[in-house]
């Protein structure tokens, strides 16, 4: 056996082991920690021959892992060392080294929390920090804290920030170990690359093939990128090729495929052939991918993104951070000196962010609240984390466990939560088909599981061009029919063959695990059961042909489809954009079904309301379904309570501007408001004058004029009110006569004439008056027991204001005569005395001839 670099730390790993619980093991990509590390505990005395379990974050590192340890004991798979992953699983009597996905370890705690036969749990790769990682981890921390203090827990990364994870493991010790690797050579753009991706891509791999040696290894962010590069590759008619003298094969690998092309992707060039490796990030860790002595780094990952606010989960293609990328450039340097493209310029790697955010962070949190209500647990606080999980997203997810009945009253788990988390299914899928066998379609539900946790099986389609998922259960159900090697396309779309065939066996996978032998059903059901999956996501078409969706929010599709026509539907994908959601993947449901089989979830209510439009009160009862509204009818007698409540809920958010205010309503109140004011800048007496002003009437409508409403229902029968008496109502008859007095309506001036007085501003009334009018008139006028003088607009001939005063005798002293004298100009027939004092007051051009 070759010697690795970890083998050199290997002594000191042991040591810690005998006399510590816990330990962080540091090592470099390439130290030979996956498949050294595990095999040196065997013979370990605390181990006392129970199993070591190895989490890997994906299936092919954990295949991969069990088959390279299990050939360096010269043995099978299934023997010493065997794996455990979703529908693949090598393991015997005799198995002492399990390499699990990290899903299965949930599993395993909860039928054993103890892990009686279990003596040391390994979490491979922790630096990616998967959801079920950081949950195993928690899981196992309280399992030993409680029921088995023997238990080892090793963490190993490759790029893990270790010491918070150490104080995590209360103290636990640290171990490095530095990697065998070969100097790579690294290259970046120059300038910002603005095209299409894919071409891109492909304008390296042809620079690659031509500069570089040995085999190229492409990160790209998803299987479309692949698939479309994988096209471009195939149409320049480089697959196939020679290079070199080498035949050039291009090889996908991402983790929906099926294992033996994943298998194909990473084993090693037969003499005379070079491979071109299209991969995600899939490739960047644990496995080694034989032969690669390139890397093209598209800079780019596909990471699923949770919003608390709707409930959504999307995929977002971001940038990698540095430490990722450093992985993906060593893979270049496992077998000597290599060389790695990045497509980024050296200006954009500084803004990359160091390390991945943790998936707890962002991901949809129902699975996991649902494991931890299995575990007894509804409060993660409980729990030892890393990262805990954020309250927001934690609390969405109960209330969608409640509701798909896994969680009681109580926020205890169910029986019903209890089978659907043994399932190992996402627990929307998990419910739906526990709910479908019984109604004969656990078939058809174990074929929409598969689709939905798998890519579109339809090639061709622009997004939201055919959103139907009954189309792609029928299309499933024809290539199994027909033959797959036969069948090119479904209904006139191309059909990725391979992942129908990965889908189909998904599907019998499913249907074999809980035992459903049915035949297949009538796609019709595929609403009602992605309703049980998604009740969220029921919708309803709008006018417009928009949906309102049960939670209120709104759906769109972007393209012209049957779908747009129905009353209801179920969205089984969305995005999570904007007001309005784009409708991805969606099937019909009718209002019959709904009414069977939700009718537990409808709610009866009755409703009084102002409708705006109508200017008037309308009762109603409906039923309802979240947001939606499945049925409505007149409501035959409403409370009397309930419409005088509507009547002045529809005054107040319209504004008082809906009451019939005439003249003398307005001004009586503003004398009043006047009064409170005054009272306001007094020192005593407050409270004797009510506040009346638009905004103290709007908050106080059911208290003054709600007793005047009785037997209204529109606009039009509040025009019968009469807001004068009603304001006037609010004072006693005492101070009726004291407003009439201190906040007179008119007053009269040395003409003759009584004036009306102007109260819009309450703090500064308004006397409008002409200028030959106060004649003789010494002092301003005064109101409100002689403590506001009014602001006088002295008006011309033809009522335009020539001056503004509060000090009439200053007035006659100082600016009548500027005044005067620009007057005569321009009204040369009018009185314009020298002494206004002494002069007769008039409301003519002149005064009256007799008058000296």
């Amino acid at each position: 056996m070759k010697t690795l670099p970890i083998d050199s730390i290997m002594p000191s790993l042991l040591e810690t082991f005998r006399s510590h619980a816990s330990a962080v093991l540091i090592a470099s990509p390439g130290a030979g920690k996956t498949t050294r590390v595990p095999l040196a505990f065997l013979d370990e005395p605390w181990l006392a021959g129970r199993r070591i379990l190895m989490l890997e974050p994906r299936r092919l590192a954990a295949r991969m892992a069990a088959r390279y340890m299990a050939a360096s004991r010269g043995e099978r798979v299934g023997e010493t060392v065997g794996y455990r992953v979703r529908m693949d699983s090598r393991v015997g009597p005799k198995t002492r080294i399990e390499v699990i996905t990290e899903g299965i370890l949930t599993r395993m705690l909860q039928s054993d929390p103890a892990l009686e036969d279990v003596g040391m749990v390994i979490f491979d790769e922790y630096h990616e920090r998967s959801l079920q990682a950081d949950l195993g981890l928690a899981l196992c921390l309280q399992s030993r804290e409680l029921l088995r203090d023997d238990l080892r827990i090793l963490v190993m990364s490759a790029t893990l920030e270790a010491e918070p994870v150490s104080a995590l493991l209360n103290g636990a010790p640290i171990l490095r170990s530095e990697g065998r690797s070969f100097p790579v050579e690294t290259h970046y753009l120059d300038t910002r690359w603005e095209g299409p991706l894919e071409q891109k891509v492909v304008h390296t791999i042809q620079h690659a093939l031509k500069q570089e040696e040995g085999d190229i290894l492409t990160f790209l962010p998803g299987a479309g990128e692949i698939r479309r590069v994988e096209a471009r590759l195939k149409e320049l008619e480089l697959g196939g090729q020679e290079n070199a003298g080498k035949r050039i094969r291009i090889e996908p690998l991402y983790g929906n495929m099926p294992s033996a092309a994943q298998d194909r992707a990473i084993a090693p060039c037969p003499p005379g052939e070079r491979k071109i490796v299209l991969a995600t990030s899939i490739a960047e860790t644990s496995l080694t991918v034989e032969g690669v002595r390139t890397v093209i780094d598209s800079g780019l990952m596909r990471v699923p993104r949770f919003s608390p606010r709707t409930g959504l989960t999307k995929l977002e293609t971001v940038r990698v951070a540095r430490a990722s990328a450093d992985q993906r450039r060593g893979r270049a340097g496992r077998l000597g000196p290599g060389t790695c493209y990045r497509l980024w310029t050296k200006e954009e790697e500084r803004q990359l962010e160091a390390a991945r955010t943790p998936e707890i962070k962002e991901a949809d949190l129902t699975a996991l609240a649902l494991e931890l209500a299995v575990w007894g647990v509804a409060d993660p606080s409980e729990l030892s984390w890393l990262d805990i999980p954020p309250a927001a997203a934690f609390r969405q997810a109960r209330q969608l466990l409640a509701r798909l009945g896994a969680l009681d009253e109580s926020g205890a788990v169910t029986p019903h939560g209890k089978r659907m988390a043994e399932t190992g299914l996402p627990p929307r899928l998990a419910h739906m088909i526990l709910v479908a066998i019984p109604l004969g379609l656990g078939g058809l539900a174990c074929e929409l599981a598969a689709l939905l946790g798998e890519r579109d099986v339809l090639r061709g389609l622009r997004a939201g061009e055919d959103v139907d998922i009954r189309t792609r259960v029928e299309a499933l159900r024809f290539v199994q029919d027909a033959g797959s090697d036969q069948v090119e396309e479904y209904a006139g779309i191309s059909l990725n063959r391979s992942l129908c065939r990965s889908v189909w066996a998904e599907a019998e996978h499913w249907k074999h695990s809980f035992g459903i032998q049915q035949e297949a059903s009538d796609t019709a059901a595929c609403g009602l059961l992605l309703a049980y999956a998604f009740p969220d996501r029921i919708a309803q078409r709008r006018e417009n042909g928009r949906f309102l969706l049960q939670n209120g929010r709104g759906a769109v599709f972007t393209k012209i489809q049957s779908l747009a026509n129905a009353p209801y539907l179920v969205a089984a994908e969305l995005d999570d954009q904007g007001s309005e959601s784009t409708i991805y993947l969606a099937a019909p449901i009718d209002a019959e079904q709904l009414e069977k089989y939700f009718a537990d979830q409808m709610e009866n209510e009755a409703l009084v309301y102002w409708e705006a439009g109508q200017q008037s009160v309308r009762a109603r009862v409906r039923k309802r379904l979240g947001a939606i509204v499945i049925q409505e009818a007149p409501l035959l007698e409403p409370d009397p309570k309930d419409i005088l409540y509507a009547l002045l809920s529809g005054i107040s958010s319209e504004g008082l501007e809906l009451l019939p205010w005439t003249k003398q309503a307005r001004q009586l109140q503003q004398r009043l408001q006047f009064m409170h004011r005054q009272e306001q800048g007094q020192s005593q007496g407050q409270g004797k004058w009510p506040d009346v002003s638009d905004e103290a009437l709007r908050e106080t409508l059911p208290d003054w004029l709600g007793p005047h409403l009785h037997g209204m229902k529109k606009g039009a029968d509040l025009q019968r009110l009469s807001l004068a008496d009603i304001l006037l109502g609010m004072i006693s008859w005492e101070q009726r006569r004291e407003l009439d007095k201190e906040a007179p309506t008119h007053i009269g001036v040395p003409s003759g004439s009584r004036i009306p007085v102007d109260y819009s501003d309450p703090d500064a009334p308004v006397l409008s008056v002409r200028l030959q009018e106060m004649f003789g008139l010494m002092q301003t006028p005064r109101i409100c027991y002689g403590r506001v003088p009014l602001t006088l607009h002295l008006l011309s001939p033809a009522h335009r204001p020539v001056q503004v005063t509060r000090d009439l005798a200053s007035f006659w002293q100082n600016a009548y005569f500027d005044v005067k004298k620009d007057l005569k100009g321009r009204y040369p027939k009018h009185y314009w005395p020298d002494d206004p004092l002494e002069a007769m007051p008039t409301s003519k051009v002149r005064p009256k001839p007799s008058a000296k």
